[in-house]
């Protein structure tokens, strides 16, 4: 497959798996791209740029310390809720500031306390400051005065990160959000109405500390913003996983790719997902940028993989005949008005067979991906049906869960599973469901079914 690269720009790499084979008249494709980013230079100086950067101005600016390429801003629950038990605030302060030695310097970075509004911490005036030792001290003692009080309203806390990142006119804008309770002082419509407007301007990864807050609500935010969500049960865990999402987004290298797919006339996408490292649903998000091309977003990229399941509908035709299916690009939109610049590029096929070996057959990746999300999906109906006492229901979704689980070898999820399950038999997914589970082993489970596994190569 096609690869490209500029310089200082990650190489991307795409590579499609599929069996082109249909029996005749049939009309559906399906196929894995696997894209790759290398090469990035994650492990020095600022590797980050925006969509449209001049490398050269770049490696230029590289040797002053003063310009940002990246923007972060930490989002803190400071509600009453934070207050219990009090070692929860204390340790979220400490993971925030364990967080802020992590950005690099150079990076421009604000702290947000979150209540029923927002307010900024560090360093104020609508603006964002640049890392070095004198901000992060400073930071980390404006941090020392957060107490907890009052309610939460999580949409003003990402209008807020969107103002400073979009004023301060970086090009990785990320925010880190934590919360420990409900978003109880404002609508879920206004909460849909904020991630909507912050959608493709910012990513945000979303944590849940304890068992009071919502797991809807935060994968949700996670979702929306193409970030990552998870929990973390006890607030001494705070600190390590703070620090670690904040390595993650020092290593993003370039934002805004997107993925663009075109299709053939009177061909269509039934669907485009990202698999792994989660399942993702991006149908739904497509931007048409073209004559039968439409654009799903991808976020920010450092030195990684991502696979996405791509399925089109194509017209139906005769043994022998070959056509293509799909071109699968990835691309960075182009400033000042320039065109694109392709990063990566894949083609899906389609060919019209008689052999009805060739045509039956499911590629591994493909039969792979295809088990993982449905895995992700009878976990999520499983512990719906469980909450609303449908018991039969629950113990036949989770286990099926647990045969895919075990089938595709997902063992993080085989051991979440195994804390709501009682295992009789994982190949036939026999189980019973536990007469006791903690509220934290339930949310967890929850918050992590999207998790996927590679194939086995």
């Amino acid at each position: 497959m096609a690869n490209f690269s500029k310089s200082g720009v990650p190489r991307f790499a795409a590579e499609v798996y599929q069996n082109a084979y249909l029996p005749e008249g049939g009309r559906e494709v399906n196929a894995i791209v696997t894209v790759t980013a290398t090469g990035g230079g994650t492990s020095g100086g600022l590797p980050l740029f925006a969509a449209g950067t001049d490398a050269g101005a770049v490696g230029a600016a590289r040797g002053h310390g003063g310009v940002r390429h990246a923007g972060v801003v930490i989002m803190l629950d400071c509600s009453g809720s934070m207050d219990y038990p009090p070692t929860k605030m204390r340790n979220a302060r400490d993971a925030t500031a364990a967080a802020i030695d992590t950005v690099r310097d150079g990076v421009a970075f604000a702290v947000v306390a979150g209540t029923h509004q927002a307010a900024e911490v560090y360093p104020g005036g609508g603006r964002l400051a640049t890392a070095g030792p004198a901000s992060r001290d400073q930071a980390k003692e404006a941090l020392r005065k957060l107490s907890a009080g009052g309610g939460t309203a999580i949409g003003t806390w990402l209008r807020l990160a969107d103002r400073l990142l979009t004023d301060a006119d970086v090009g990785i804008r990320h925010g880190i959000l934590l919360t420990d309770g409900r978003n109880e002082h404002e609508s879920a419509h206004d909460l849909r109405a904020t991630l909507d407007a912050c959608a493709g301007h910012f990513t945000c990864d979303a944590r849940g500390v304890g068992t009071d807050w919502e797991v809807k609500e935060v994968t949700g935010i996670a979702s929306a913003l193409l970030g990552t969500a998870d929990i973390v049960p006890d607030p001494s865990g705070l600190a390590a996983d703070f620090t670690r999402m904040m390595e993650v987004a020092m290593g993003k290298e370039v934002a805004d790719v997107t993925l663009r797919l075109w299709t053939p006339q009177d061909a269509h996408v039934a669907f485009v997902k990202q698999v792994a490292p989660a399942v993702e649903d991006l149908t739904g998000r497509r931007t048409e940028s073209g004559p039968r091309t439409g654009d799903y977003p991808t976020g920010s990229w450092g030195d990684e993989s991502r696979d996405y399941h791509l399925c089109v509908r194509v017209p139906a035709a005769g043994v022998g005949q070959e056509m293509l299916a799909a071109r699968v690009s990835l691309v960075l939109p182009g400033s000042g008005g320039d065109t694109t610049r392709t990063l990566a590029q894949g083609l899906v096929r389609a060919v019209w067979t008689d052999d009805m070996t060739a045509s039956t057959s499911i590629n591994p990746q493909v039969a792979h991906y295809t088990g993982q999300a449905e895995l992700a999906q009878v976990i999520q109906q499983g512990l719906d049906a469980r909450k609303s006492g449908d018991v039969d229901g629950a113990t036949a979704k989770l286990g099926r869960a647990v045969q895919l689980a075990s089938a595709s070898g997902n063992e993080d999820t085989a051991k979440l599973l195994a804390k709501v399950v009682d295992v009789v038999d994982a190949a036939t997914g026999t189980v019973r469901l536990k007469a006791k589970v903690t509220e934290a082993d339930e949310m967890t489970l929850e918050t992590r079914s999207t998790k996927t596994v590679r194939v086995k190569k």
